[in-house]
């Protein structure tokens, strides 16, 4: 059997990319860029020359499981992992990987979020290869992939090295994401790199970690240690899972491990997290306007323009600015405050 597995995390709603995206159609079921895929479609396909089909894992919110086999029918009922309730990335990590201890004490695992685009597969392959590889010699490891940084970013956390060089280093710290200047400094100094939030680690290195960082969430599930993988899981965490910290792997084991290690790559990588991530990417008129759908920009630059099929629009005088329409709502706004509009959606 395989050891290697892959998990997927699935289970937001990409309230940043709203109308797009929201509560019953999230951001990870979408084709924001047009490539005839939907995210967690292309993350899969990513990951499948480097993991057997039966070997992934999808761990989302209850409502979103019949989407996730839409969208990859490869997998089967088993292999979806749904979650009551929100509660961070280290609960959600911990579900995943007592589920899968029950299949294969030895495994090792990578971790990937579901909407993340890749441009560069062949190198990706080789990083995550090269990761998986290195924790299956090393059990102690839990490893994260840093992006090198092409410019200044202020929406992304960043992973700080003592002594930037190629292959794998020991990570000295974790960075909350900075304010500009503080940004220019990390690209200057060139020993930082964006945080991918993809993480690979054998299930042993994984679950050491939880035991000594995280030892509430570790006695929460170990009370159902036998029920995992079998057809009792789910009413098991369906009891837990709201006892569960809200917390992150980041905050709360890899800040906090002495085992953390990284590859600086570029596989040309981006969380298109933000209607600004996916202006960088989208195709560009002669004015400088990524345009969807049937919208006509007139005396308009730098903008992004996303129209819903079977609507039309016509977009004057505006400058760097957000006009989406979708499921009859629209959002008009500068790109510049487009990191307010998850605030502006919870007040709808």
């Amino acid at each position: 059997m395989n050891p290697r597995y892959c998990v997927i995390m699935a289970g937001g709603i990409g309230s940043r990319f709203w109308p797009l995206s929201k509560n019953n159609y999230p951001k990870q079921f979408l084709d924001i860029l047009g490539t005839g895929k939907s995210f967690i479609r292309s993350t899969f396909e990513r990951f499948l020359p480097l993991v057997p089909a039966e070997n992934f894992l999808v761990v989302t919110n209850a409502a979103y499981k019949q989407l996730v086999l839409q969208h990859l029918p490869e997998l089967k009922d088993h292999q979806v992992l749904c979650e009551p309730m929100r509660r961070n990335t280290a609960p959600c990590i911990a579900y995943a990987t007592y589920h899968i201890l029950s299949q294969c004490p030895e495994a090792s695992i990578a971790v990937t979020p579901a909407d993340h685009l890749v441009t560069n597969e062949p190198e990706f392959h080789r990083i995550i290869t090269q990761g998986l590889d290195f924790v299956e010699s090393h059990n102690d490891a839990l490893m994260t992939i840093g992006i090198k940084p092409s410019r200044p970013e202020t929406g992304y956390g960043y992973i700080e090295v003592d002594q930037p060089r190629e292959g794998i280093v020991p990570v000295a710290s974790f960075k909350e994401k900075p304010d500009l200047e503080t940004a220019k400094t990390f690209l200057a100094a060139g020993r930082y790199f964006w945080n991918s939030g993809i993480f690979i680690w054998s299930s042993h290195a994984i679950m050491s970690a939880f035991r000594q960082y995280l030892p509430d969430l570790v006695a929460l599930f170990d009370q159902g240690k036998n029920l995992f993988g079998t057809p009792d899981e789910q009413d098991f965490i369906n009891r837990q899972f709201e006892k569960c910290e809200n917390i992150s792997i980041d905050y709360g084991v890899m800040e906090r491990s002495q085992s953390r290690y990284t590859i600086a790559a570029d596989f040309g990588w981006s969380d298109i997290g933000t209607w600004g991530s996916l202006y960088t990417h989208a195709r560009h008129d002669d004015s400088g306007n990524a345009v969807s759908g049937h919208a006509i920009p007139i005396d308009s630059q730098r903008c992004v323009v996303n129209i819903e099929p079977g609507y039309e629009a016509i977009v004057q005088g505006l400058d760097h600015c957000l006009v989406a329409l979708r499921d009859h709502s629209l959002l008009v706004c500068r790109l510049d405050d487009e990191q307010q509009i998850k605030h502006w959606v919870e007040k709808l």
